[in-house]
């Protein structure tokens, strides 16, 4: 069987959760899933030594870093730049006498319910990243709703918003509109990188996918580098928008006022706790579409 036939199969048991992947890999000896995964990783299974599955919590200390092997790395750049809405595993394999570390990202995922956030974070925190203007940040805080449109009549109009919260992507006016995605369609790449992959010691090497069937008690899952997930999930056509969409190319305005980037939906997080939030949501069901 090639690499490319191990890279999605449906198993029995359900083993959806972060603790149960992290006891598959630490049972790696005896577990036909860890081993299937580690061929994928392009590991000889003869020539591991041992092999320790470590889930990294979403809020971490600097007592975690000895643990999770982050040495020589500096501990506020891991809280800028690790992805921040995400359950990762870090699996550290050793072979003789080399450590070889492989960073998991961990999507569930059900068929009816196939909507996962890779990231959020206050608008401020993602100009401090990408460098964009205030002018962007401030619109953009207004479509999140962290800046009311009553507050600002000069930029809502006579307008009957839909929603009296905050202001949607298709309207705010034309220029503005189009400032936004030509900002995210010049620096699509770095965008899709920092929310899927991440920075530094923490950065993404794998996104693994699993899917419980409740109805026949397995779990269908898929493996992939992160490198095919970024194109998978970033790649969008290249092509005028149809009717009732604003913009060009790969990004472009829902007609619910939300904005795709490639197969990457950017919208206002809503809910609990921290509803004015940024987000960004994908379809991880979506990588089977890879098989």
């Amino acid at each position: 069987m090639t690499t490319f036939e191990l890279g999605s199969q449906t198993a029995k048991g359900g083993f959806a959760n972060e603790q149960a992947i992290c006891e598959k890999f630490n049972n790696w000896k005896n577990d036909n899933e860890a081993q299937q995964w580690l061929k994928i990783m392009g590991y000889n299974l003869k020539q591991i030594n041992s092999v320790k599955a470590i889930h990294i919590p979403t809020r971490f200390k600097k007592t975690d870093i000895e643990r999770l092997k982050l040495q020589d790395t500096d501990f506020e750049s891991l809280l800028r730049f690790k992805k921040a809405a995400d359950v990762q595993i870090r699996i550290i394999i050793t072979i003789g006498k080399i450590i070889k570390v492989e960073n998991l990202s961990l999507k569930k995922a059900n068929s009816d319910a196939n909507f996962n956030q890779v990231d959020k974070r206050w608008v401020s925190s993602y100009q401090e990243i990408w460098g964009f203007d205030n002018e962007i940040a401030f619109r953009l805080r207004l479509f999140t709703g962290e800046l009311t449109p009553k507050d600002y009549p000069d930029i809502r109009g006579d307008r009957q918003l839909r929603d009296r919260r905050r202001l949607f992507l298709d309207e705010l006016p034309e220029y503005l509109r189009n400032k936004i995605i030509n900002f995210f369609t010049e620096n699509k790449i770095l965008v899709v990188s920092d929310i899927l992959k991440g920075r530094g010691g923490l950065s993404v090497n794998w996104m693994l996918v699993t899917r419980y069937n409740k109805a026949d008690g397995t779990t269908r899952w898929t493996l992939k580098d992160i490198n095919t997930a970024m194109n998978f999930f970033g790649y969008g056509d290249v092509r005028i928008s149809p009717k009732n969409f604003f913009g060009y190319g790969d990004v472009r305005i829902s007609p619910k006022g939300s904005l795709y980037l490639g197969k990457i939906t950017i919208m206002r997080k809503g809910g609990t706790p921290d509803p004015t939030k940024l987000q960004f949501k994908i379809k991880p069901c979506d990588l089977f579409d890879l098989e």
